[in-house]
C-alpha cells in the first residue's frame, strides 16, 4: 500500500510540474531573465506550493503519527553551516544555468530530450561525488581524532 501511495503522490507531483510548465527549462530561465523576457509564473507556482505546504503541515502535524510510519521525521537542527549554505548555492547556480531543478527534471525524463538526460546524469554523478567526498572527510576526521 505504501508503494502505491508513493506512486500516486509522485504522479500528482509530476503532473503538477508538467501542467505548470516547470519541466520546460526555457520557462524557468525566463524567470531569472529580469531585464529581458521575464516570466513571473514560477513565482506563482512557488507561492502556491508554499501555501499548500503551510496549510498541509498545520493539518498533518496535528495527527499523532503519519499514516504510513510510526512517527514524523522532522529536522531538529536550526543552525546554518557551510554544507547547507554551499549546497543551497550550488543548487541555485545549477538551476539558473540549466533551467532544471530535480523536481522538474525527473518528470521531464519522459520527454526523452537530451538536455534532460544530461542534467539527470550530471545530477546523479554530483550526488555520488558528494557522498564520496563526505565519506572521505568523515574518514579523515576519524583518523585525526
Amino acid at each position: 500500500m505504501r508503494l502505491i501511495l508513493s506512486y500516486i503522490i509522485g504522479l500528482i507531483f509530476g503532473i503538477g510540474i508538467s501542467i505548470s510548465g516547470m519541466a520546460n527549462p526555457a520557462k524557468v530561465l525566463n524567470f531569472f531573465d529580469i531585464a529581458g523576457s521575464w516570466d513571473p509564473s514560477l513565482a506563482f507556482v512557488m507561492g502556491g506550493a508554499l501555501i499548500v505546504t503551510f496549510i498541509g503541515y498545520r493539518v498533518v502535524l496535528k495527527r499523532p503519527a503519519p499514516m504510513m510510519d510510526s512517527g514524523f521525521h522532522l529536522p531538529t537542527r536550526k543552525d546554518l553551516d557551510l554544507r547547507l549554505i554551499g549546497g543551497s548555492a550550488l543548487f541555485g547556480v545549477g538551476w539558473g544555468i540549466a533551467g532544471f531543478c530535480p523536481g522538474g527534471a525527473l518528470p521531464a525524463l519522459g520527454t526523452g530530450r537530451s538536455e534532460v538526460l544530461i542534467f539527470v546524469g550530471a545530477l546523479v554523478v554530483g550526488i555520488l561525488a558528494g557522498k564520496l567526498l563526505q565519506n572521505a572527510m568523515t574518514r579523515r576526521s576519524a583518523q585525526t581524532a
